[in-house]
């Protein structure tokens, strides 16, 4: 187990969609107990591959008393209802805005061993599954914002002290963002 640097915006792999998981053995468990173990670090709600430098579908999650991972996720939102709240992200340290998700979600995928499993979430743990998935395809929660909430978002980041290109986090993070 390692702690893994937090890949910053601006690091094209936060822009690539992952490629599925299709061997599980010892490296997938290997990266699920880097993912965990660097979540757990840098005090967040979730952590994608990707934000670790890895191109493969597979996140990290610990929302109060809901702790685990999921290997390619796929979401069904069982209504429509809609939430609009707080959001950060561990790839933009700092930076919080109001962004719109579903209030549930029902997250399917699979254990590091293959197994399938279900996991079924509301207000903040519905939240933070869409913003990992997001990850998964290459979408930052700043491109869920609405016009003028990204234009403020933007120019937080182009003030912020990470701007540019400066990929990994040199902050360390409170557990209010995903």
């Amino acid at each position: 187990m390692a702690i893994r640097p937090i890949r910053l915006f601006g690091d094209p792999i936060l822009r690539t969609a992952a490629d599925p998981v299709t061997d599980f053995d010892k490296q997938l468990r290997a990266l699920v107990k880097d993912l965990t173990q660097t979540l757990d670090d840098a005090q967040g709600a979730g952590l994608a591959a990707p934000q670790i430098g890895v191109g493969l579908r597979v996140f990290a999650y610990a929302v109060g008393g809901d702790r685990g991972y999921l290997v390619n996720p796929d979401l069904d939102f069982p209504d429509e209802e809609e939430q609009d709240g707080e959001e950060g992200c561990l790839s933009f340290p700092g930076i919080y805005y109001d962004v719109k998700r579903r209030l549930n979600t029902v997250a399917r995928g699979y254990t590091d061993r293959g197994d399938q499993v279900q996991v079924v979430g509301t207000q903040v743990l519905a939240r933070c599954l869409q913003h990992e998935t997001d990850h998964l395809d290459g979408v930052l929660f700043i491109d869920r914002m609405d016009q003028a909430t990204r234009k403020w978002a933007m120019k937080s980041i182009r003030e912020s002290k990470w701007d540019g290109p400066v990929k990994l986090s040199p902050h360390r993070i409170t557990d209010r963002i995903f």
